[in-house]
């Protein structure tokens, strides 16, 4: 700390790093003290962190449409029970300057939990997905009406009623070509069954999840670089919503790279990094304390 005199005599606050004040003794300045530096975290803490970037990126895509996902949270919101139900499942690590750039990597992660049985997905030998929902002898094509797909997916399909949604999702994964950032957008369709209505389905639902594959429900073109999902819902006789827990399909070239141990770090370091520094305490079995003289 210094005492002022001449020009600077009335000068107040801050400049700088130099902080003057009036005194009674005059005007006395002093530097400002440096913030402290933001603590490194734990390497478990970090494995979260980094893991929030990809989890945030990944269900913001879905644009609020994941609303009501998970029966039974009972006050927790729909994004907390997404984390909670992928957090150090699926690891992708993302560092912090691809998450501000918009990017985000798809991964299998679990969009939805419930009651109902899960729908199981596969492909054929042409990397085309398909789910276990028969379709019976429909081929569905520019023609099929609502009332024709409803009939054959409640006649071929335990668990099916009238009334019930049919919900896909498909996100595609991409890269930034000039940033070179992972990039992925998702897009839902929905139908509700009716055995009655004469739309035309690909009209309400377009074909790429609402086509037939060996007679079973499936999408129009190969899954490559790509998520998907199918997703049963209904109400039951109480009104409450019930839903099939289901997991993204992905195929990716992209996926694997953000889930090495190179991939952690980097996404670590851009965090702060992992404190590896010594614990102030750290007893071991085989140490004794050291004696002293009480005079």
């Amino acid at each position: 700390m210094a005492k002022i005199h001449g020009i600077g005599t009335q000068l107040s606050g801050k400049v700088g790093q130099i902080i003057y004040r009036q005194t009674k003794y005059g005007t006395v300045a002093y530097e400002s003290p440096a913030k402290p530096s933001t603590p490194r975290r734990s390497e478990k803490q970090m494995e979260q962190r980094t893991q929030m970037a990809n989890l945030g990126g990944v269900y913001s895509q879905f644009y609020l449409t994941l609303k009501h996902a998970f029966e039974g949270i009972h006050g927790m919101s729909d994004y907390n029970a997404f984390v909670q139900a992928n957090m150090g499942v699926c690891r992708v690590y993302l560092p912090k300057q691809v998450r501000l750039n918009g990017g985000c990597v798809l991964a299998p992660y679990q969009i939805t939990r419930g009651t109902l049985p899960s729908i199981a997905t596969g492909t054929d030998g042409n990397n085309v997905l398909m789910t276990n929902l028969s379709l019976g002898s429909l081929v569905v094509n520019a023609a099929t009406t609502l009332a024709e797909f409803s009939v054959a997916l409640i006649v071929n399909n335990a668990d099916w009623n009238e009334g019930d949604q049919l919900t896909f999702f498909y996100g595609k994964q991409t890269i930034d070509a000039v940033t070179g950032v992972p990039r992925a957008s998702i897009t839902g369709y929905k139908v509700v069954l009716d055995t009655h209505d004469a739309t035309p389905l690909w009209d309400v639902t377009g074909s790429l999840g609402f086509s037939t594959v060996n007679g079973m429900l499936g999408m129009s073109q190969p899954a490559t670089d790509c998520a998907a999902a199918w997703i049963h819902s209904c109400l039951d006789t109480n009104g409450t919503l019930r839903i099939s827990t289901q997991f993204l399909y992905v195929d990716s070239s992209v996926l694997e790279r953000y889930q090495t141990d190179e991939a952690f770090t980097k996404s670590a370091e851009s965090y702060g990094g992992v404190n590896t520094g010594d614990v102030f305490l750290q007893p071991s079995g085989n140490d004794t304390p050291p004696t002293r003289n009480r005079g």
